[in-house]
């Protein structure tokens, strides 16, 4: 009987303790409240296993450029690509439809890897997405 007893008294405790969100709301010494602003963070996964190793060899701080330039580019890649899905002979290439919004922040890393994976695609796979190409993007 105590066994169940504390089973149910851990239970408890762990469904209260999970409950309620944490990290919501600060609540000042002077009783003011300050939201903190939720932080997303995405992930690109690609299920190519040569695109991570070309990845790295390809990933030099002394290479990178803006994060306005990446965001760019992936906008036009990104209509292109999803274009290409629904309209190519190579639909199931360009498979699953990109959900890239601009205005969207997803940051320096995921805007530079993905880039580099339209790279891949145009370079090392030799599959034309855009017709007119980044200028100056060595390989």
């Amino acid at each position: 009987m105590k066994k169940i007893f504390y089973l149910i008294t851990i239970l408890a405790l762990f469904m209260a303790a999970c409950s309620s969100p944490k990290g919501m709301v600060k609540i000042e010494p002077d009783g003011n409240e300050i939201i903190q602003e939720d932080s997303l963070e995405y992930e690109l996964i690609v299920f190519d296993a040569g695109f991570e190793t070309w990845y790295l060899l390809q990933n030099s701080p002394a290479r990178y450029r803006s994060q306005q330039y990446y965001e760019n580019w992936n906008q036009q890649y990104v209509l292109q690509w999803n274009y290409l899905t629904t309209h190519s002979r190579r639909r199931s290439f360009f498979e699953p439809i990109m959900g890239y919004e601009p205005g969207v922040d997803y940051g320096f890393e995921l805007n530079h890897k993905l880039f580099y994976y339209f790279q891949y695609v145009e370079h090392v796979l030799r599959i034309p997405i855009l017709p007119n190409r980044p200028v100056g993007v060595v390989y």
